[in-house]
Formats: structure tokens, sequence, C-alpha cells
């Protein structure tokens, strides 16, 4: 494929700016809850935002989470002060189950962690595609690591 805005836009080369809706679910002092969020799949603009809380000395999760999870109108739903506690001294933090809940389906949504589907299979080195019936009469013997004959 030759490198081309069309060739990109034809093969996935850029990501979408509308937010997928995903359900989420966490506990939090032994209750259980459940909403539903829309999720900014990983793009230029959040590689570029993970990229300036770290030279701010920032918070790379939380302006990833700040960045990815947005309202229906496509604004974030919170900051980086809301997901790291700073907003409010009494709201506090966002709890582990709710930061790990909001994180996996911004990975589920980007396509982070899966194998890329592909229609050959690669095989292990040394192993042959030849039915086992021949592979039972193959020698297990070593070759000569020398390519001289010894004496």
């Amino acid at each position: 494929m030759k490198l081309s805005i069309e060739t990109l836009a034809a093969n996935g080369g850029f990501v979408s700016r509308k937010p997928v809706e995903k359900g989420i679910k966490w506990k939090h002092e032994g209750q259980e809850f459940t909403a539903t969020v829309n999720v900014l799949p990983l793009s230029y603009a959040t590689a570029k935002s993970d990229i300036q809380a770290v030279h701010a000395q920032g918070d790379v999760m939380a302006a990833r989470i700040a960045h990815c999870i947005v309202g229906d109108d496509g604004a974030p739903v919170f900051t980086v002060a809301d997901v790291i506690g700073t907003a409010d001294d009494e709201r506090g933090p966002l709890s582990a189950e709710l930061t790990n809940e909001l994180l996996r389906v911004i990975s589920d949504v980007s396509g982070l962690g899966k194998r890329p589907t592909s229609s050959t299979t690669k095989k292990k080195s040394g192993t042959s595609s030849s039915s086992t019936a021949s592979a039972a009469g193959q020698s297990r013997k070593r070759k000569s690591a020398s390519a001289t004959p010894s004496s």
C-alpha cells in the first residue's frame, strides 16, 4: 500500500471522533454500581495529551481518562483534577475500581491487547506442516555442528 490520505482513510489510519457507548460496573464500599459512558478511542490527540502530561510532570492515566471519557456532546466528563482528587477536597480522587474500569473500556474501544486477525497462521520454529503419521517416522538424531568430517 502506498501511504496517502486516501489509502489511510480506507484502511483504518484515522480514528473517528464519535464516542463509543460502553457499560461499566464497579464496586465501592460493598455496593455495586453500573453506568454507561461514552469513550473516545485513543488517537493522535490522546498521544499528545499523554506527552503533555509527562512534560508537565502530571498524571498520564488521569489525562487519558479526562481526554477519553466524554458526555453525549463530546465534551470531557472529568478534568485531570477530578480524576486525581484535587478539584474537590471532600470528594477526593476516583476510586481504584472505577479508575480500572474506565481504563479497561478505553483499552477495549481502542483495541489494545487484541491480537490482529490474520488469514495465515505462523508456525513455531522447527514444526512441520506434514502429517503426524509421517512425523512419527522422522529421526530425532542431531546433525553434526561441524561442516568438515572428523578424522
